[in-house]
């Protein structure tokens, strides 16, 4: 399928999507990178005065919001701003702190940014009676790199089987901005941090053995591993046979 077909069956799915669950529009969290930005575009393209854009900065880099504003000026879709950083502050304060690992604690302080953001999204949508639209790309979700009932808790993923390569074919379809394309992709959940450094594999390695299964050894297994400790992220809670 060439890649004007297969945007204009993702927008054509979105609007089926929307349709079905008798919503209205659909509602999008824009980070500021590149699944955001195509999903914001196939979504305004397929609800053109019903899609909105919500940039949700929790002690964000400023660039994230530089470049979720770029893509929404281009598209010209409304956005709304909800600051998250007051709010992520105060519940950290209010939580409490056990004597654990000082990586486990850190990775929970991270995940409260994507669960706060998918609490923020729902508010918006049940209000506009829209649905919420994940960003997550098929190589993401494979191996679990996303956040459980955070930007995995979403209605719909239009990227959901396409791999992070294919991605970027799609943005530069669109035309979204270079700048967004080019940059080292971040789920922005802490200063510096790369999606490819925390998962410890290139997206092209990645793709590779999603696609073809042409990997070398030592990075199959790595990938195998991280694909079976992540299947609870895929499912529904498990409940009892009897």
């Amino acid at each position: 399928m060439d890649i004007e077909a297969l945007a204009d069956k993702l927008v054509s799915w979105i609007r089926e999507e929307v349709t079905a669950r008798g919503c209205l529009g659909v509602v999008v969290g824009m980070s500021g990178g590149i699944d955001s930005a195509v999903v914001a575009a196939l979504c305004q393209r397929a609800f053109p005065e019903s899609t909105l854009g919500v940039m949700m900065p929790c002690h964000s880099h400023p660039d994230d919001k530089a470049h979720a504003q770029a893509v929404a000026e281009k598209f010209a879709l409304p956005t709304v701003e909800v600051v998250l950083d007051d709010i992520y502050s105060a519940l950290l304060k209010a939580l409490p702190a056990f004597k654990s690992d000082t990586s486990l604690r850190h990775l929970a302080q991270a995940n409260l940014k994507p669960r706060l953001r998918m609490v923020t999204l729902y508010y918006i949508a049940n209000q506009l009676r829209y649905i919420v639209a994940g960003s997550s790309n098929r190589s993401e979700v494979a191996i679990g790199y996303f956040t459980k009932y955070g930007d995995g808790g979403v209605d719909i993923m239009p990227l959901g089987n396409m791999v992070k390569g294919q991605v970027r074919e799609l943005a530069r379809y669109l035309d979204i901005p270079g700048e967004i394309i080019d940059k080292p992709p971040s789920a922005g959940l802490w200063e510096g941090q790369t999606d490819e450094a925390e998962m410890g594999v290139s997206y092209e390695a990645l793709d590779g053995f999603i696609l073809s299964g042409t990997v070398p050894d030592e990075v199959r297994r790595k990938i195998e591993s991280m694909m079976a400790n992540s299947t609870h992220k895929r499912s529904l809670p498990p409940v009892p046979e009897f």
